[in-house]
């Protein structure tokens, strides 16, 4: 019991670092979401958009691997699929025992309800979203898991204070055009990947060619959020790299 008290103090806190002030709300869910699925902000399974908790497929993977999960197996739905048109269905199938019946989910993703991040990869991404669906029914968990939420779904808007204070503001539609989601994509790379922001945000506006990235055209911002994407997956270090050398520059601002 004391273990899990420390665990839940620890991941509230890092909560409030990276998001701000909690609701009441938020914080009993999290300490629900501690105590009965072992689900860790500090390890990248949760995610907080617009005041919801969100697990992610790493969450769920290391559910499945804690309770010791004997298979996940997957298949496409040939009779609904149109390799033509992006459009892929996928049904994915847990068992939790080598005797379990298992937990069936179906995961669909076409260009229209993905990332832009992610074109060209709605086959993967449609076994994504059916494998988080049947472990989310293997597992118990009520939680809508973020990959499920497709692009013009209407997924919330991050909120982004306290320790990301130095984060990305990026102008909404009736300022510059730009799209609040386009924030949310650069936050959850940002967390994902476990970034700086700050030093993320001084790359964008160099990458952009703009003093601040909220003059950038969206344009600019898409194409940096792809860059960013591609950077992080090939190869970390580099990335990681490219973003220290701009360590000086942003401690010398006042």
């Amino acid at each position: 019991m004391k273990k899990q008290i420390v665990g839940f103090k620890s991941n509230a806190k890092l909560a409030r670092t990276t998001w701000g002030e909690l609701s009441k709300a938020a914080l009993q869910n999290l300490k629900r979401l501690r105590s009965e699925h072992s689900l860790s902000v500090a390890a990248g399974d949760l995610l907080l958009l617009n005041g919801n908790w969100y697990v992610t497929h790493s969450g769920l993977l290391r559910t499945s691997e804690r309770h010791h999960c004997a298979a996940i197996k997957s298949a496409l739905v040939e009779r609904y699929c149109d390799p033509a048109a992006g459009r892929w269905i996928v049904k994915a199938t847990v068992y939790k025992t080598s005797r379990s019946r298992g937990f069936v989910g179906f995961g669909d993703a076409d260009p229209s309800n993905v990332s832009p991040l992610v074109r060209g990869a709605e086959m993967r991404v449609a076994e994504t979203r059916a494998v988080n669906r049947a472990l989310r029914k293997a597992y118990g968990i009520g939680l809508c898991s973020v990959e499920e939420l497709g692009s013009h779904s209407g997924p919330p808007t991050v909120s982004l204070r306290s320790g990301y204070s130095n984060g990305f503001h990026v102008a909404a539609p009736s300022t510059n055009g730009h799209h609040p989601r386009l924030r949310d994509q650069l936050c959850l790379l940002i967390r994902q990947h476990n970034l700086d922001p700050t030093l993320v945000k001084a790359y964008a506006a160099d990458f952009c060619g703009t003093e601040t990235l909220k003059d950038a055209g969206r344009d600019l911002v898409e194409s940096f959020i792809s860059h960013l994407a591609t950077a992080a997956k090939e190869d970390r270090d580099a990335l990681i790299c490219k973003l220290n050398s701009y360590a000086q520059s942003t401690e010398a601002k006042p």
